[in-house]
């Protein structure tokens, strides 16, 4: 089997030994004598993996059952954009946003719809080159937000910021969740499309405190409701099977290979090796983050000083097995990158390739 370098942003790469389980799944699940795409989600045999990969994510972040509810929905961080507030963010309510590009414009735009938006820190000022240098949140607001990776504009957030006690905080953890070590329980709600460093596109993982609940209104449609799936213990609906299936599949790797620890330290190896790689040539590549400390070992995003070599740069990745690396369509440039199943030697053979191109 070929495989290439897939620096694609998502859906992400994944594991082979994950692709290859997940392959003998199609065909027959164990020796249940039907396919993982045929079973019921209401039958033991979906029982087991829904419960198992619930358990596994919530150990691999540190987390408590007894604290925190996972939910395994459709719809993408951007459908969270609309059902986080639509659940946490009254009429009369503010909801605080530290903002930092494409995604946070998304999440606050939604949250108009229900109550009041406030931004907290921006880095708009500077095209989100970094990150907000300075913020202040409010005692008494709804609920604090941030991205905690920005895929378009490869930032990322190392250390996170503090919010004031009573502030419940929420994260959009869907590029970085379980590559970057953090502390999660700091947040009362994180939420991650799969297809980055979890799984296959088409379940959205919802990671929400149990006390929570309480302020969930009863007004809201019951699909819509996080007290809804939580009752129904996250089965209210019939759940994207295959993709929760993928993505315990996935964590189980995830921890066969050291856990979140042993993935971050090979993580920032991999960035190291890309950025290092950028920065010996300024007068050829121009990396797009501009504070050093700010810069995403998920995403590295840059630009030729030259933008007519940009076709001949696409071309000679191409040829050496890399793909994916054209930037964002509302941004342009490049984008390598590099989630926890991307392998090592794909960050050595993109280094490489970047010094021979500047070399020319």
């Amino acid at each position: 089997m070929k495989r290439i370098y897939n620096f694609n942003s998502g859906p992400a790469v994944l594991p082979v030994e994950v692709l290859e389980e997940a392959s003998r799944g199609v065909l027959e699940l164990g020796k249940s004598g039907v396919s993982v795409l045929e079973i019921g989600h209401r039958g033991k045999d979906y029982e087991a993996i829904h419960t198992e990969a619930r358990e596994r994510l919530l150990r691999l972040m540190e987390l408590s059952a007894e604290e925190y509810e996972v939910f395994f929905l459709g719809g993408g961080a951007s459908m969270q954009f609309a059902m986080v507030p639509m659940n946490f963010l009254p009429a009369n309510g503010t909801a605080e946003f530290l903002h930092t590009g494409e995604w946070s414009t998304k999440a606050m735009a939604e949250a108009r719809r229900f109550g009041g938006v406030r931004m907290a820190g921006a880095s708009e000022a500077t095209r989100f080159d970094r990150l907000p240098s300075e913020w202040k949140f409010t005692r008494g607001a709804s609920y604090a937000h941030i991205t905690t990776n920005n895929t378009i504009e490869g930032t990322q957030w190392k250390a996170i910021p503090e919010v004031p006690a009573g502030v419940p905080f929420f994260a959009d953890a869907s590029s970085d969740i379980l590559g970057v070590k953090r502390d999660y329980s700091k947040f009362d709600l994180i939420y991650a499309g799969a297809q980055k460093n979890l799984g296959p596109a088409g379940a959205t993982v919802v990671v929400l405190r149990k006390s929570m609940l309480a302020r969930v209104p009863s007004t809201i449609p019951s699909i819509w409701s996080f007290a809804t799936h939580a009752k129904a213990g996250a089965l209210y609906n019939t759940p994207p099977v295959f993709a929760v299936y993928v993505l315990g599949l996935n964590l189980k790797w995830l921890e066969s290979v050291g856990g979140v620890s042993a993935i971050v330290e090979k993580n920032e190896r991999k960035a190291a090796l890309v950025y290092e790689a950028l920065d010996e040539f300024p007068g050829v590549y121009d990396p797009t983050v501009k504070v050093k400390e700010d810069r995403s070992t998920m995403n590295i995003t840059f630009r030729l000083l030259d933008a007519n070599r940009e076709a001949d740069f696409l071309g000679g990745s191409r040829a050496l097995g890399m793909d994916g690396l054209q930037g964002h369509r509302s941004v342009g440039g490049f984008r390598a990158s590099l989630y926890n199943a991307f392998p090592e030697e794909g960050a050595q053979v993109l280094a490489d390739y970047l010094r021979r191109f500047a070399g020319r």
